[in-house]
């Protein structure tokens, strides 16, 4: 078979006990990490289209856009220097980029190892749901204190971070540790009576021993250089690949660039605001859709059918603006193609939020051997921000000189990492974490860097 992927019923190990009501509440609020991340990257869209805001910190900015010096729709000369401004400002970044790495890093591998294995899915994606409120509560913030008068309402928008952010301050008092971290730093009675509570049954031995094998092989000074050696190869693919391929979805550019993106089309500031709300409801509602049904269809399913919805997306976003704005951007859309282009935007946006979003986050979290899980799951994060950081600096000047065609462009990576996935992602639905090694080893590609005889492919060599 082409994907080579295992079926999980012959590699399932389930062990005793429920999903219980405190591992729920726990997660969610460690998910409150996510919700404060997807607060700040909502609400920075919003406020830097905000006349009031503009007219404070960038008034040369401010008087371009207010006086419509620029014909061409692809290179709008104020929005390239308010983003080039903005992303210039040396404390703008700082406290976002620290809240990006800090949270995931650490949420999505407390969830998948606070997780029973057959709800490891579901709670993991409690981080991108809480992400995807954020950016809808950003939203919609945006939108009202817009309407404010004054000018200060931009203000109010940033202000409102500190509710999140207390939020995940007060829940941290209340969160456990994992039993897998207690073992690690040698409270292995404490870790147990844990892992009795959080499974709700005091028939734990199976899963507690395999928690106490696997630690022996748990991260130490060398893994960093451990993470390039052969037999941890198919899992730094992933760990540079899943987050790559994520970004170049040109979801950041959708949700961060909205309100710019929707004046382009032709709405007005509020239109822009509220076309953006309604795209981080969609965002919302349909990352429930990947909690409820990645355990029943698997993760490669939701990659695939999420692929083919952006792609055909972007197509025809492309193929619109093409047709209405023409190479040199002299054009304008109106009537009927304003909200058509708004409800694929949609479409698209809904196909990430079930696929590339949560599993995003979820593949990389569960995928990784103890032994360097954290150190891999770092290389996760910063491959992550890097494109983040390279497609926020790139984008308007992709725009103003690949024109439409950036859209293509988009599509075409969405094409390619679709059959990465279908090819060499292994399918990890219902495998226990301590298991996992069963799918590498059974997948036709990255088998060939485990060994032959049975072993647990804990070997060396590059």
């Amino acid at each position: 078979m082409a994907g080579g992927s295992v079926s999980s019923s012959s590699n399932d190990k389930q062990y005793p006990g429920k999903l219980t009501w405190y591992v729920v509440i726990t997660c969610i609020i460690a998910g409150f990490g996510g919700m404060l991340f997807g607060y700040d990257f909502g609400i920075s869209g919003g406020v830097t289209s905000m006349s009031p805001f503009l007219k404070k910190f960038f008034p040369e900015v401010y008087r371009k856009e207010e006086g419509i010096v620029s014909t061409n729709q692809y290179c709008e000369g104020a929005q390239v220097l308010m983003t080039k401004s903005i992303s210039k400002h040396p404390g703008n970044c700082s406290n976002h980029n620290h809240t990006l790495w800090s949270n995931s890093q650490a949420v999505p591998l407390f969830l998948s190892e606070m997780a029973p294995c057959q709800h490891r899915s579901k709670l993991n994606n409690i981080f991108q749901l809480m992400i995807t409120i954020g950016i809808c509560l950003a939203n919609l913030v945006n939108y009202e204190t817009n309407t404010i008068k004054g000018g200060w309402g931009w203000r109010l928008s940033l202000g409102l971070a500190v509710v999140p952010a207390c939020a995940m301050i007060i829940g941290s008092f209340c969160v456990p540790d994992t039993p897998r971290s207690m073992i690690d730093r040698g409270k292995n009675d404490e870790a147990k009576e844990t892992l009795r509570h959080i499974r709700g049954t005091v028939d734990v031995d199976a899963e507690y021993k395999d928690m106490v094998v696997e630690s022996k092989f748990k991260d130490n000074e060398h893994s960093w250089k451990a993470i390039f050696s052969r037999k941890y190869r198919p899992q730094l693919v992933m760990a540079l690949a899943i987050p790559f391929f994520q970004q170049f979805t040109g979801i950041n550019v959708i949700m961060f660039y909205a309100p710019v993106l929707f004046r382009t089309i032709g709405l007005g500031k509020n239109a822009s605001l509220m076309s953006a709300m309604i795209t981080g409801a969609v965002n919302v509602a349909a990352t429930f859709v990947a909690i409820f049904t990645v355990d029943k269809f698997g993760r490669k399913l939701l990659f695939n059918v999420g692929g083919v919805v952006m792609f055909i997306c972007e197509i025809v976003i492309g193929s619109i603006i093409a047709y209405k704005f023409g190479w040199n951007g002299l054009g304008k859309i109106s009537g009927w193609y304003s909200p058509f282009l708004l409800l694929l935007i949609c479409f698209y946006v809904a196909g990430f939020a079930f696929s590339w979003g949560p599993l995003g986050w979820l593949v990389p979290s569960e995928i990784f051997p103890i032994e360097v899980r954290s150190t891999l799951q770092c290389v996760t994060v910063a491959m992550n921000m890097f494109i983040t950081f390279i497609i926020g600096q790139a984008f308007l000047w992709a725009l103003c000189h690949a024109r439409f065609g950036l859209f293509f462009v988009f599509a075409v990576f969405v094409i390619a990492m679709t059959l990465f996935i279908n090819f060499f992602l292994p399918e990890t639905k219902g495998i226990p974490i301590d298991e996992m090694s069963k799918v590498w080893k059974n997948h036709w590609f990255w088998k060939r860097y485990f060994p032959s005889d049975g072993g647990n492919g804990r070997v060396d060599g590059i």
